[in-house]
């Protein structure tokens, strides 16, 4: 297990950095722990317009970015700290957040914070959420990152995540709200953030005798510059599409999350259908987009569609039934 020391506060930087190590370092695992300055970072599968508060963010100066993980909107500062282990997958057919996730849990509890595992993706203390986690896989690697809330503003979390209460009963997909805390106040000695960072690293790479730290090399971070500014940096990427729909419906789904559907249909038929949602997927969900485009808009036409592909694989673990009543649910009576 190598460590890979990272600075930059820049959260279009940082989610470059990270993803470049995730797609080109495979000789080793990989540990990183860095911050962003104030910044949102929506989750893949997210409508970034319907998870912000737009006039809160620009007033204040938050950056909006998309990351490439599944899962709801995250607020980051500098009272934050980020965590990042790329490592291989081990034949692993599902995410699993406890696995990947149990050398910072050992870390933390060395330092006296009792974490435990809640919920699909969230570590908390006595109750209260702390960190939530994300997980992607690609070509037998995992990367399972999250955030650590050590003393964050949570003012400005609550007012630049959900402008509206009423989220659930609008048809766009909001970040569930949780019961947050920093940990700060239950470490046993008193420290800033760098120095729970440092901690927490020692901490981490306690059993392998000391820090293995490996320096990237010029032409490595001219890499990571460059996807900086061609995708992290670009409105394109953190914002994308928001497309006009005929059918906009919306359902919270137990175990998977919130999952929104937009459609256009034309001559009876779907000539576009998007999902957006903080559900988790283990590939890109414009693959089964593209593959739902041109079909019949009929509940029978749609599932035989369904039947020759995975969606689980693109939309956490749902049965294609209850995608299915989603798209129709305005339209199922006296339909096959």
């Amino acid at each position: 297990m190598k460590y890979i020391r990272n600075e930059s506060t820049d959260p279009a930087y940082n989610l470059a950095f990270e993803e470049w190590v995730f797609e080109n370092l495979r000789d080793d695992d990989y540990v990183l722990l860095w911050r962003n300055d104030n910044a949102i970072i929506v989750g893949r599968n997210q409508n970034t317009s319907a998870e912000i508060n737009a006039r809160y963010v620009e007033d204040h100066g938050i950056t909006v970015i998309r990351r490439e993980t599944g899962g709801g909107a995250v607020y980051h500062d500098l009272g934050n700290l980020n965590f990042s282990i790329v490592s291989d997958a081990q034949d692993l057919k599902e995410l699993d957040f406890a696995l990947f996730t149990l050398p910072v849990m050992e870390a933390l509890k060395e330092l006296g914070i009792q974490a435990e595992l809640s919920g699909r993706n969230d570590m908390t203390i006595d109750g209260k959420k702390f960190s939530g986690i994300a997980q992607r896989q690609n070509k037998g690697r995992v990367l399972n990152h999250g955030t650590i809330l050590f003393d964050t503003d949570l003012s400005v979390l609550s007012a630049s995540l959900n402008p509206k209460k009423e989220k659930f009963q609008s048809k766009g997909v909001k970040s569930v709200a949780s019961r947050v805390t920093n940990i700060r106040p239950y470490m046993k000695e008193e420290a800033d953030i760098l120095t729970f960072r440092d901690l927490l690293l020692q901490a981490m790479f306690q059993k392998e005798g000391g820090v293995n730290e490996r320096i990237l090399t010029e032409e490595e971070l001219e890499q990571i510059q460059a996807l900086r500014d061609n995708k992290y940096g670009t409105k394109e990427w953190n914002y994308g599409r928001s497309p006009k729909a005929q059918i906009q419906n919306y359902r919270y789904f137990p175990g998977t999350g919130g999952i929104e559907i937009r459609a256009q249909v034309e001559n009876n038929r779907l000539k576009e259908i998007f999902f957006f949602g903080d559900f988790f997927s283990k590939d890109r969900k414009e693959i089964l987009e593209e593959h739902l485009a041109g079909t019949e808009f009929q509940p029978s036409a749609v599932r035989a569609s369904l039947k020759e592909i995975d969606i689980r694989r693109f939309i956490g673990n749902i049965d294609p039934e209850d995608l299915i009543d989603l798209l129709f649910e305005e339209r199922r009576e006296g339909e096959s």
